[in-house]
């Protein structure tokens, strides 16, 4: 590995001197570093930084990229790079920081590993997604996609088709189409399955339906989903990994897999159980 590009969170202030360190280590291992040029004007300040930056849109050829900062940061670090093959490398600087392989602390002995080749590259499917009437800006994403309301307390009639096939239509508060990465996330929180992040599959779990039938429904990851939703707004809301786009009422929604996977750096001794014992407190005891 020679190249790497570096996105990271502007948002916490106290991290910076040690992420300056952690990009001094890269370089004295002989490595070619880019930093986002907003996350570089962010560590720097009024100094004059000598690493090489790059615009988010543009973001250069590399071996890796490096994602410094929570899920967000990582949901983001996919969005600009997932399109190009780009293994990525998340390293904990937030909170949960569920996507990452580990702790700010722990970045000398990450990238040990790195270099040393003690990883894996798991392929993660990412959805893409489309409105009839509306150009939506970044319409990919890793964790879901979510049919929310707009200005309105009334619920959301979704007519929802699967493989060409009439589903139902749910009603309530939303509908989210989720992967299997993301079903630690909106998923999780309304009731939906946990999956094996690289299972074959997609969840549409309703988001406070409007009937006791209505429940969370697993289906093969090629479905290609078509939700036409309706309300007493003139818009709704879609939310593609966080971002949002507002789609008229009565537009149809088309939800398939992405032509390409999010390639996720994991460390060899990271793993799907050992992640959910660590990170949800699977099954321990919080007494």
């Amino acid at each position: 590995m020679n190249q790497i590009v570096i996105f990271g969170n502007r948002y916490q202030q106290d991290d910076a001197s040690t992420v300056l360190s952690l990009l001094d280590d890269l370089r004295r291992r002989g490595l070619h570093v880019a930093v986002e040029e907003e996350y570089l004007r962010y560590l720097y300040g009024d100094s004059e930084p000598d690493i090489a930056s790059f615009e988010a849109s543009h973001v250069p050829d590399a071996d890796m990229a490096l994602s410094l900062g929570g899920d967000g940061t990582f949901l983001t670090t996919v969005m600009w790079v997932a399109r190009q093959g780009m293994p990525i490398l998340g390293i904990n600087v937030g909170h949960l920081g569920y996507l990452t392989s580990g702790r700010l602390a722990e970045g000398s002995a990450i990238i040990d590993d790195v270099l040393a080749g003690n990883y894996r590259i798991e392929e993660r499917t990412m959805l893409q997604v489309a409105c009839d009437d509306v150009e939506i800006p970044h319409p990919w994403a890793l964790n879901e996609v979510a049919v929310l309301r707009h200005d309105t307390s009334s619920m959301l009639d979704m007519e929802t088709r699967l493989r060409s096939h009439e589903l139902t239509t749910y009603r309530g508060d939303g509908l989210i189409v989720s992967t299997p990465t993301g079903s630690t996330a909106y998923n999780m929180s309304v009731g939906g399955p946990i999956l094996e992040p690289t299972t074959s599959c997609l969840v549409l779990s309703p988001i406070s339906p409007h009937s006791l039938t209505m429940r969370p429904l697993v289906v093969r990851d090629d479905s290609v989903i078509i939700i036409r939703t309706y309300s007493r707004a003139s818009h709704y809301e879609v939310s593609i990994d966080g971002e949002v786009t507002l789609c008229p009422t009565g537009s149809a929604l088309t939800i398939a897999r992405a032509p390409y996977c999010a390639r996720v750096v994991q460390r060899q001794g990271n793993n799907f159980a050992s992640t959910l014992r660590q990170k949800l407190l699977w099954g321990t005891d919080q007494r």
